[in-house]
């Protein structure tokens, strides 16, 4: 049966619900451009606060904050809709926004980014829960081409609005351009986004979500910055992971006996939920390995410069969204598990091609995996996401979507800890002892070390093509 056809005009920005899509976007965008434009402005913001030792601390706490907050945020909408938790998100964005522009100190700094990252927890699955409340399957076919088209032009504009800021006027103002859009999504949301949800009374499961949120917080600590902070055999590392165990055991327990629990255990006893959830982890394997050690191939064996560098990664979120907004057509017709093992398909021919790149090659051997990639993972992520919600009611849409980004967050997480390891370890091997830090290697040193990054992503992508097989081949849409 032909999949049903969808006007343009009757789910794009101008349709009736076209305020409510545009403000999901507007909130999406002021996540997916802080992914990219921070990164540019590190120099001018070490220079003018000092601090270069905390500098990573910047994108560390941002990525913790998210991570840990993201299965609350689903949880909590569930109970009290999706409307009041984007609303909280996008304030408490836009306050770290204005504070992080204000800061006078590099600890000020990071703590206020800790801020924008619990902001960012809620806007990235509310926007994603609030197109799945609105539209149909089919619709959604059509819209993800809207939502996916603000990462690709974020992935231009970000870095492009860091430098010129950085050059031209002050680092501060990477964020301060965050107070326009953040206050236009929340009044465009606040007029145009009703929904209906009926007030009951609920059991808050504050013990789990105190569990949840310190031993997550833990865990991706440990991750982040194991073997960078402290050695991975250290006393520090050993207690940090312990604990993260201990507590996130302890969770498992009180949830299973919880009367609503925060985040409920037959999320990752569904075959439908825990098998995208898996796909979800290693998408954040996948993007943390490549935006970390692309442009550090380029630059440091290539000789390229920053920019360029920069670029070569910018394919992959070039890709992306091209294949995303492609990807609807795509499931309606062949269904969401052999959509999602093209895409799987896709993301291993490009980490096989980035395992013959060596230094006689240029920057566009690089650009061009990337781009496979990218179109790969927006062929995979998106319909693995779609076939979760499509799933789940409107009471549990909220914690399936949360989940799912969740176990991103964790993916990267995983990420940065192992392919941190095996360049390190690679370094070690060709240097003995101690040696420097990867940014001031000689490429004859660099480039069989990152290789080994990009054996270990191709192993990752061969986990991926399992992990979408897991997928059941048919999804049905449960009874309200």
């Amino acid at each position: 049966m032909p999949p049903e056809r969808v006007a343009r005009s009757a789910v794009g920005l101008r349709s009736e619900r076209g305020p409510i899509l545009l403000a999901v976007m507007l909130s999406t965008s002021l996540v997916a451009i802080d992914a990219t434009i921070l990164a540019t402005a590190v120099p001018s913001v070490v220079e003018d606060l000092g601090g270069f030792t905390q500098f990573p601390w910047l994108f560390s706490i941002y990525l913790l904050a998210q991570a840990v907050s993201v299965p609350l945020y689903g949880k909590f909408a569930d109970q009290v809709g999706r409307k009041p938790m984007m609303q909280i998100g996008i304030a408490l964005f836009l306050l770290g926004s204005i504070l992080c522009g204000l800061a006078w100190s590099m600890p000020a700094l990071i703590v206020f980014r800790a801020l924008q990252g619990l902001g960012a927890g809620a806007v990235l699955p509310m926007g994603q829960t609030i197109i799945g409340d609105l539209y149909s399957l089919s619709e959604r076919a059509t819209v993800q081409g809207y939502v996916a088209s603000v990462w690709g032009i974020s992935s231009v504009v970000g870095p492009t609005l860091g430098g010129v800021f950085s050059d031209y006027l002050s680092w501060r103002w990477i964020f301060f351009a965050n107070i326009p859009i953040a206050i236009a999504a929340s009044v465009m949301l606040a007029r145009g986004f009703k929904e209906d949800v009926t007030r009951r009374k609920h059991r808050i499961d504050v013990l789990g979500a105190t569990l949840l949120a310190v031993g997550g917080s833990l865990l991706v600590l440990g991750l982040i910055e194991g073997g960078i902070a402290w050695d991975w055999d250290s006393p520090t590392s050993i207690g940090v992971l312990a604990g993260a165990g201990v507590l996130l055991v302890l969770f498992g327990f009180v949830e299973s006996r919880a009367a609503e629990p925060i985040l409920p255990l037959w999320v990752f006893g569904r075959r439908i939920f825990a098998s995208t959830s898996l796909v979800s982890l290693i998408v954040g394997v996948l993007l943390i390995g490549l935006s970390s050690y692309v442009p550090l191939y380029a630059q440091g064996v290539f000789g390229t410069t920053a920019l360029v560098g920069g670029f070569t990664v910018a394919a992959m979120t070039v890709g992306w969204p091209i294949a995303a907004s492609l990807s609807g057509r795509l499931y309606l017709r062949h269904g969401f598990r052999t959509t999602a093992f093209v895409g799987s398909a896709l993301i291993l021919a490009g980490s096989v091609a980035l395992l013959f790149v060596d230094a006689g090659d240029t920057a566009v051997h690089l650009a061009v995996a990337c781009f496979v990639i990218g179109a790969g993972l927006g062929l995979t992520s998106a319909p693995s996401l779609v076939a979760a919600q499509h799933a789940s009611t409107w009471s549990t849409r909220g914690v399936v979507t949360g989940t799912n980004m969740f176990a991103r967050s964790v993916g990267s997480a995983v990420g940065i800890a192992v392919f941190g390891a095996i360049a390190n370890a690679a370094v070690t091997r060709r240097l003995g002892g101690e040696h420097p830090e990867l940014e001031k290697l000689s490429a004859h040193v660099l480039a069989p070390s990152i290789h080994e990054v990009f054996v270990g992503g191709a192993v990752a992508a061969v986990v991926m093509v399992a992990a979408v097989f897991l997928m059941p081949r048919k999804v049905e849409a449960p009874e309200s």
